[in-house]
């Protein structure tokens, strides 16, 4: 794309507002500030689009949502008259332009003669799935940058199933909207009109009613809950998103009697305005929430992201302090409760099974093997996670109880495919109320699975590559690694190298190359003497190469001491 050519042409358009070509024309002469914005299309994969909000084809505006839904309008239509009839279910959050971008998006499904079913206001990402999989429709899209800072937006897709768009039809999406143009190809009808032809279907409260139906069927122990209801204390914060009308009330509908929603998040807000960032992995964007939890006296606080499929909890440690839990220790925490809970109950399958992501803790698979559950790892994502469970129960060969990856993302049930923090929200609730019931805090129930399951640490490193100048600093990073494989890091020897490019295995002490079950993902994956898994990924999503510390060692001191020096390692490959 020449992006001087692409440039001239947005501002020479009939289609661009006048606001749009002052913000233009205040850019011209910065040249790479203008091939910062049309240097390409936003790369559709199958998560869909994400970037900044901004005029231009590498941001995130009404005419990228047109060119966008128009290409997927296509792919649609392309499955014949059923598929165009069962519709597209569409959604959004609190983010700045949501509301318009979904409408945008409705717009141009109708004009190509698709039924879509449209939220009436922001919803979370797990209830968005569940309408694709409740109303049998042939696609869905959301509108939402989930956990992103307030300067983006993003489009994502779903197929039939519920889960994000598989490579296929991502890849045709994709090739359309290099085929169509920006401007002219899209078609669009006005909004009320096509809500007048029954093109447009607008959901609410029905829907919500018919998916948290499900939500509290997940529910193991209200009898727990419900004793320790009276001295059992939570507070919850939304960070301004789109859990803060069903979160509150499926913990209300659980039983939880003392439930504290920290008020100024509360508050819709696509500017993020109490936090930096709303991301419920970065702990301090919990300050509202500590000070809350303090003053009345509540020992556990859950936050979910804006979009409702990320949750984060912070619990007091062994001094009364509050310290937030990792993505990891929460999901070991958490699988090992529903396993006693789903047997308490009787609810345990014939065979089970836990799914996680190759980023996430080694120390899930000990928790799976010492109970007599099988386990899958697939690549991150919960696209991959939702294919590995349709073919498992399609086949037979088990039920998956829980899935979940390190960036706080957990799954359960079959009525949705995707991350979910609403019944994430219920279950975690239920699980810190059942161990109040019986005195045992949550940090205790923590340290009881390091002593029970063994000794294992993480930490996740972001390391961020902004700018056209960062793309190439990231594929030159994989290169390297891949043509000078370290022997040693931080003064472990390295064993082996798993690339989950080509799908290959090397040992590198004989050299022997294996073939792996996964591939075709730009993964790097060291695994040392010590038992610590070390792998280097780029965000597809973020301007990111994201390193993966997965240390496992003798003992829990010594293990969480390593971690530090496999932290400067990682944090010299930006250099």
């Amino acid at each position: 794309m020449d992006f001087m050519k692409e440039y001239e042409k947005w501002l020479a358009s009939p289609c661009t507002t006048e606001e749009e070509k002052a913000e233009l024309r205040a850019i011209r002469g910065d040249e790479k500030e203008i091939e910062s914005r049309f240097q390409s299309l936003l790369s559709f994969g199958t998560a869909g689009l994400r970037g900044t909000m901004g005029a231009g084809t590498y941001r995130m505006n009404v005419h990228v949502i047109r060119h966008a839904t128009q290409a997927f309008a296509e792919v649609v239509a392309a499955e014949g008259e059923e598929a165009k009839k069962a519709g597209v279910a569409i959604c959004y959050d609190c983010r700045n332009n949501g509301d318009v971008f979904a409408r945008e998006a409705a717009s141009v499904m109708a004009a190509n003669g698709i039924n879509v079913r449209l939220f009436d206001e922001m919803r979370p990402t797990p209830e968005l799935s569940f309408a694709v999989r409740e109303y049998h429709c042939t696609a869905g899209i959301n509108v939402t940058a989930s956990h992103n800072p307030k300067e983006y937006n993003g489009y994502k897709v779903y197929w039939s199933d519920g889960a994000q768009l598989p490579p296929k039809h991502a890849a045709e999406v994709a090739a359309k909207m290099e085929e169509l143009d920006i401007f002219t190809a899209p078609k669009t009808m006005d909004f009320e009109e096509a809500k007048k032809a029954g093109l447009i279907t607008m959901m609410g409260e029905e829907t919500d009613e018919r998916f948290l139906s499900e939500v509290m069927a997940m529910v193991n122990d209200y009898e727990s809950v419900a004793k320790a209801a009276d001295t059992f204390k939570m507070v919850y914060t939304p960070f301004h998103g789109t859990g803060r009308k069903l979160i509150p009330e499926a913990l209300h509908r659980l039983g939880v009697k003392h439930l504290y929603c920290e008020p100024k998040q509360m508050v819709k807000d696509g500017n993020f305005s109490t936090v930096v960032s709303p991301n419920p992995e970065n702990p301090e964007g919990f300050y509202l929430s500590v000070d809350l939890a303090n003053e009345v006296g509540a020992d556990f606080i859950l936050g979910s992201d804006p979009d409702a499929d990320r949750v984060g909890l912070m619990i007091r440690d062994h001094d009364g302090k509050f310290i937030p839990l990792t993505g990891n220790q929460t999901g070991v925490l958490l699988f090992d409760y529903l396993i006693g809970a789903l047997r308490r109950a009787g609810k345990m399958p014939e065979k089970p099974v836990g799914i996680k992501t190759i980023v996430t803790t080694s120390m899930f698979n000990a928790v799976a093997e010492l109970n007599g559950i099988d386990h899958y790892d697939t690549f991150t994502g919960f696209k991959f996670i939702a294919e590995k469970k349709n073919a498992l129960e399609g086949s037979g060969e088990g039920k998956v109880i829980f899935a979940f990856e390190e960036s706080y993302g957990y799954m359960f049930g079959d009525y949705v495919r995707d991350k979910d923090a609403v019944t994430a929200a219920v279950l975690m609730a239920e699980m810190a109320a059942y161990y109040h019931l019986n005195g045992i805090k949550l940090i205790d129930a923590l340290d009881a699975c390091y002593e029970k399951y063994g000794a294992y640490a993480e930490k996740t490193i972001n390391l961020v590559m902004p700018g056209l100048d960062g793309q190439k600093k990231m594929k030159k990073l994989m290169v390297d690694l891949r043509e000078n494989t370290p022997k040693a890091i931080a003064g472990v020897a390295v064993k082996t190298l798993r690339d989950y490019l080509p799908g290959t295995e090397t040992d590198l002490v004989t050299g022997e190359v294996t073939k792996m079950e996964l591939s075709e993902s730009n993964v790097l994956s060291f695994i040392l003497a010590d038992g610590t898994v070390i792998l280097v990924r780029p965000s597809g999503t973020e301007p990111k190469v994201k390193v993966y510390i997965l240390a496992h060692g003798e003992n829990l001191e010594a293990t969480r001491a390593q971690v530090p020096e496999y932290v400067k390692w990682a944090n010299s490959l930006a250099e």
